[in-house]
């Protein structure tokens, strides 16, 4: 039977494509889809075969360029402040906002579902208060508390020992508070819309009937998320954006270089990276994104210096991938067996990079590291076996994951008379 979603989104630049491909498939299913998102997002949308809305009252962004960033995380450099920025922009004080909208949208529309970016708390109360079944979904690792699992944010491994499970415990305690020193306005939300208070942020997400980790547990950490926490598996679609490419002339190893395509201040780095590899004997591909125009860069014979490229194509190819760690370029580069270089800038980056070293499936420098340094660490990449072969074991687990959609499956059974009995 056709069913109705609505999925409420924000562009959150690497999030978008791993959902919109879950609403893609669903449309694929006989499914129909509205999406409820930044105008940015519009073209992505519709090439996915969904309707499509635009925030008008809730933040959004009106283009991407970097003077519209209405984030700017990059500009704050400790846990405290980010924190508040993204409550205060975003997550909580927005909410009221966010909930009037999807309110509307569910009342013209109506729909069967709700499925809603995890950060976008807004829409999941007006969802609850409709007396709808809700699904978060998390574009990326697991980010919140559970056992097994270090702290978000910081890199953390898992604790190997007491000393470090207690570090890890006064962290999240820390962090917590953090969060929670936010939580009014997201009550205001719920209060409007006759829901009880919450004791804490993130416990909204306790009230959808699934959190879906767009992830693969072969990549993240062992742990005991709560019960309506489902991996279902990494999705490795292309922005629709993406222009079409053709492999670089020549015999040399091919080796893609990508940073965020959101404004995250990288462009110094990544001229830094065009130089490194521009001294190897190498086939450089680097792809700017949307926030750093291709002619900022340095010119070197052996690198390909794009606007987009179709990573999946490219990585057919790779050898090797530089990157900030963003979750996408990631999972897609294990995917093909290729090891990285991490070079985390923020959110979940520094994350991703240490369960790629920890895995012995690449390197991870500092941000600031000279071209010298990302010369060197490429390098090693190609010429030592190891980094390719745990990148393989890696990419096995992923492919086979792939067989199979678990998410759209959790989804539909959102609306079905069985939906308890949805494999987890």
């Amino acid at each position: 039977m056709s069913r109705r979603y609505l999925f409420t989104l924000w562009d959150g630049s690497g999030t978008v494509p791993p959902e919109l491909s879950l609403a893609r498939a669903l449309i694929e299913r006989g499914h129909r889809v509205t999406v409820l998102a930044d105008p940015t997002i519009e073209p992505e949308a519709m090439a996915a075969g969904a309707d499509f809305r635009s925030w008008r009252e809730a933040p959004h962004l009106r283009s991407r360029r970097p003077q519209d960033d209405y984030l700017r995380d990059f500009e704050v450099d400790n846990p405290a402040e980010l924190i508040a920025r993204l409550c205060e922009r975003l997550i909580c004080g927005p909410a009221s906002a966010y909930a009037a909208e999807t309110t509307s949208a569910i009342g013209e529309l109506p729909p069967d579902a709700v499925v809603s970016s995890a950060f976008l708390l807004g829409p999941q109360i007006a969802a609850e208060a409709a007396g709808l079944p809700v699904a978060a979904l998390f574009s990326n690792i697991y980010p919140l508390p559970a056992p097994g699992l270090p702290p978000f944010g910081a890199g953390l491994a898992p604790a190997r020992d007491e000393d470090e499970r207690q570090m890890h415990a006064a962290i999240g305690r820390e962090g917590g508070a953090m969060w929670n020193a936010h939580l009014a306005p997201l009550n205001a939300a719920r209060a409007e819309l006759g829901l009880a208070p919450l004791s804490g942020v993130w416990e909204q997400l306790d009230h959808a009937e699934r959190v879906l980790i767009l992830s693969s547990p072969a990549f993240d950490f062992p742990a005991q998320p709560p019960a309506n926490v489902r991996y279902v598996g990494p999705r490795f679609d292309d922005p629709a954006w993406a222009e079409e490419w053709q492999p670089p002339a020549g015999d040399e190893p091919v080796v893609l270089a990508s940073l965020s395509t959101a404004n995250m201040d990288q462009l110094a780095l990544l001229r830094r990276i065009v130089d490194a590899l521009g001294t190897l004997p190498v086939r450089g591909v680097v792809t700017t994104g949307h926030a750093i125009d291709p002619e900022e860069l340095p010119s070197h014979p052996q690198v390909q210096v794009l606007r987009s490229a179709p990573h999946r194509a490219v990585l057919e190819h790779a050898s090797a991938v530089v990157t900030h760690g963003g979750h996408g370029t990631v999972i897609k580069a294990l995917a093909a067996d290729a090891p990285l270089l991490v070079v985390p800038m923020g959110r979940d980056q520094l994350d991703n990079a240490t369960r790629v070293t920890e895995r012995g499936a690449g390197l991870r420098l500092e941000p600031d590291a000279g071209a010298e340094a990302i010369a060197a660490a490429v390098r090693r990449l190609l010429h030592e076996p190891g980094f390719r072969e745990a990148a393989a074991r890696l990419g096995e687990r992923l492919r086979a994951e792939a067989h199979g959609d678990k998410a759209a499956a959790e989804l539909e059974g959102l609306v079905r008379n069985d939906r308890q009995t949805v494999p987890a």
